[in-house]
């Protein structure tokens, strides 16, 4: 690594000054992180050292290594060090995290993890209960509100009212039952229990009242007849003939198996609890936010209950109460509903000197996130429904005028879903946290993000077993001189196409009013690429997601997190495990539950998971492989059973590209097989294993996988959201063609997306703006790249033209 140039000028009697100087103090020695003989998950020996108090930026194709360092490596050690500092007692209640696999790690500094995790799934998590917005302006709406209505919990939609009456014992000195009531008023709304919306459930889509509960008259998804905690409930509860079809249920059988208030039961002996079906729905799928569920369950609810505005607190989650205190016009549900930036004006123009650190810190939180481009968002704004770029953003909040100095901060591809726009404003805002005297460090793919870097950490050369080394550690100027896949691809400009396809057809949205959109009509043409961009909070989302005309064969694939334990793995995750078992069965005669880790197959000392955990308590847990099966998860009978010579364990460990040609011909031919492995090559992931846990793939490699999946739907429009998340320089060009296949076989792709490579490669462009919230929600451009390019008439049309090759 080279040295800093010196600031000062030198003169002759330098060398008399120097000799004179005090000797250099030990605490100056720690300038670095020292990572030594890094081994978690790919990573190869690996062995660098980071500068403190700088940009360190670290890039390299996906699934490379990147996150195995930077999160799994160095921020994981920084946490469990301080973990460690806590007493026995305290660390009981903190999840124990094992030392990573690594030889020597020196330097850290207290690591603040910045990473795009989705916020929280409770319907009643908002963006202003994230950042603690809420609860400042719960505390100046008691302060302030006229009338009073009571403390901060008063205007709180997290806290119900609550009355009770009854005796108490007081014992001071002799005993004495006296009589008290207890009041709290909260803010609440009674009739939608704080959630804003009421939900009306189809019973239809809950089951076939033309069949008894034993002939499997449910249609719930995850409630299969033997059920012992669901439908054998009902069917053995006594409350009910099982054997009766429900619609020649009695008035009272209805009653018990819709509405009937929790009942203990016997069933076989066993103490169980009946509830109606109703309230068990209610519980079992409404109480968690829509968009957290899985997609076939969200799927059900989306078709079984239909969601309306509370009419009571007309959304608001708020009690009348709350809601007719006042600030001069403005209820507390007036100010969580403004737009961020004109709450902060509001907030700004409030002159009470009882409030004034208050106002000031509340004033401080809102100019926040309109500095980092969130002003667009309102406080009411539920947290599940913000892209895993707005979530990183938001969680950033409460870090910007933190006084801390030498954190490590570490952040997860800062730039996602930015416009290249606001990707300046992101690189200010980096640039200030190093120069407070911290080490920020970050994961990140964009080359304007790269450029600004005090210091790069290249790692590859390739991905998954092909990567886990570093390839290049340096300035920006030497990465773009030395030879590596990213430095190769760092200046790439793309050029616009000079001929596009002609559309067949077109996708009609009319009067679109969804969020901030402003009545927008406009034609999506079919059987072509289509490209969505504009700057975040421009309405992209709600016009592609939200829009559409019911009925369309649509086939979304969104950013939500695809979710899966440490026994999940790409073979799992794609369906391609099913196929693969039969096969096995048919070949060996017997069954293909034998060829599943989770099942009959499983080794019985570590039940299929190849490890066998052992929990120390408040000390890190230790896992050590399974002496039994080796880590292969089978019992040893089941890899006595072959399919083309190989067994099951065998298959597992194959790469995408081998197993492709082994399931592809000869005694292991499996056409369903060989379908699944050939999209998983298609989008790039030719080099992961089948049995690799998903808990180990990067965020680039999760969302590929995510879009083989979806590709096996039928549907004749592909609609993505900003699929380039996660992915390198390199492999951009890769999903390029993989779109260009999907137009070529007849298929309409829409793509919401902010990638300049990827405007420049569509066929046709709709750019919504010109701002963010208010100050967008309408079409600003329609037409070729070529055309937005040479108008410039907007702001995507401006950065576009600055990155085409002239």
């Amino acid at each position: 690594m080279s040295k800093a140039p010196r600031t000062d000028t030198a003169t002759a009697t330098d060398t008399a000054t120097d000799a004179d100087a005090p000797a250099r103090h030990a605490a100056d020695r720690h300038a670095l992180i020292r990572v030594h003989g890094a081994r978690v998950n790919n990573l190869k020996d690996v062995s660098i050292e980071i500068p403190k108090r700088r940009l360190t930026v670290f890039t390299g194709v996906s699934g490379s290594g990147k996150s195995s360092l930077v999160f799994d490596t160095i921020a994981a050690e920084s946490q469990r060090l301080i973990n460690e500092t806590y007493s026995a007692f305290v660390q009981g209640f903190m999840p124990t995290l094992a030392r990573p696999e690594v030889d020597v790690l020196e330097g850290l500094t207290t690591a603040i993890v910045v990473d795009q995790q989705r916020m929280g799934g409770d319907p009643r998590s908002t963006v202003g209960t994230a950042t603690d917005a809420n609860a400042m302006l719960r505390i100046l709406f008691s302060r302030l509100g006229q009338p009073h209505i009571g403390p901060p919990g008063a205007y709180a939609f997290n806290v119900p009212s609550v009355r009770a009456s009854g005796a108490i014992t007081v014992e001071r000195g002799t005993k004495k039952t006296v009589k008290a009531t207890f009041h709290r008023t909260g803010g609440m709304c009674p009739r939608c229990e704080g959630r804003g919306s009421v939900s009306d459930i189809d019973l239809t889509q809950l089951y076939d009242d033309s069949k008894s509960i034993a002939e499997g008259a449910f249609t719930i998804p995850g409630w299969k007849s033997d059920s012992f905690w669901t439908v054998r409930v009902y069917a053995e509860s006594g409350l009910l003939d099982p054997h009766k079809p429900i619609r020649d249920f009695t008035e009272k059988e209805m009653r018990d198996f819709l509405h009937r208030e929790p009942t203990k039961v016997k069933v076989e002996g066993v103490n169980l609890t009946y509830e109606g079906l109703i309230p068990k729905i209610q519980k079992s799928f409404l109480s968690k936010d829509k968009e957290a569920l899985q997609p076939h369950v969200r799927a059900f609810v989306e078709r079984a209950v239909t969601f309306t505005t509370c009419p009571e607190c007309e959304g608001t989650r708020l009690t009348e109460g709350a809601r007719s205190s006042r600030i001069g016009a403005l209820s507390i549900a007036d100010a969580c509903a403004l737009q961020i930036s004109d709450l902060a004006a509001w907030v700004a123009d409030l002159d009470e000197p009882s409030v004034a650190p208050l106002l000031r810190t509340l004033r401080h939180t809102l100019d926040s996130f309109v500095e980092i481009g969130l002003g667009y968002l309102s406080l009411d704004r539920s947290s599940g429904t913000l892209s895993g770029g707005e979530a990183q953003r938001v969680k950033m909040i409460r870090h910007l005028g933190s006084s801390l100095t030498d954190t490590t901060y570490v952040f997860d591809e800062p730039t996602t879903g930015l416009h290249p726009h606001d990707i300046q404003r992101m690189n200010g805002l980096l640039l200030r946290l190093r120069d407070k005297g911290n080490t920020v460090l970050v994961v990140e793919h964009k080359p304007e993000t790269i450029a600004i870097a005090d210091h790069v950490v290249d790692l590859g050369p390739g991905a998954g077993t092909a990567g886990g080394t570093v390839c290049f550690e340096g300035t920006v100027e030497g990465l773009r001189t030395g030879g590596t896949i990213t430095g190769r691809h760092f200046d790439d400009r793309a050029r616009v196409k000079e001929t596009v396809r002609e559309a067949t057809g077109a996708l009609e949205i009319r009067g679109a009013s969804r969020h901030n959109l402003r009545d927008v009509d406009v034609d999506v043409p079919l059987g072509v690429l289509t490209v969505v961009t504009g700057v975040a909070g421009s309405g992209k989302s709600s016009l592609v997601h939200g829009s559409i005309p019911a009925g369309a064969e649509v086939v979304f694939v969104d950013q939500s997190p695809i979710r899966g334990s440490r026994r999940s793995n790409p073979a799992t995750y794609t369906g391609l495990l099913d196929p693969v078992r039969k096969a096995f069965a048919k070949a060996n005669g017997v069954k293909p539950a034998l060829f599943s880790a989770n099942s009959e197959g499983a080794c019985p000392a570590c039940n299929g998971a190849g490890v066998i955990y052992t929990d120390l308590a408040m000390m890190a847990g230790v896992a050590s492989t399974c002496e039994d099966c080796g880590g292969k998860r089978f019992d040893a009978s089941v890899l006595d059973y072959h399919l083309g010579g190989r067994d099951i364990s065998e298959v597992l460990a194959m790469p995408v590209t081998e197993a492709q040609e082994f399931f592809g011909a000869g005694e292991a031919h499996t056409p369903a097989a060989h379908r699944i492995l050939g999209r998983l090559a298609d989008v790039g992931l030719g080099y992961l294993t089948l049995g690799q846990p998903l808990t180990t793939l990067s965020g680039g490699e999760r969302q590929r996988l995510k879009l083989a999946t979806h590709m096996a739907e039928k549907g004749g429009i592909y609609v993505l959201d900003e699929p380039t998340t996660g992915l390198h320089l390199a492999d951009v060009e890769q999903l390029l063609g993989l779109l260009d296949r999907l137009v070529d076989s007849g298929k309409s792709v829409i793509v919401v997306e902010h990638h300049q490579a990827v405007m420049a490669h569509a066929d046709w462009i709709i750019d919504l703006g010109p701002g963010a919230g208010h100050d967008g929600g309408r079409i600003v451009f329609e037409g070729t790249p070529a055309d937005l390019v040479a108008a410039r008439s907007t702001l995507t049309g401006e950065h576009l033209a600055a990155y085409v090759a002239p």
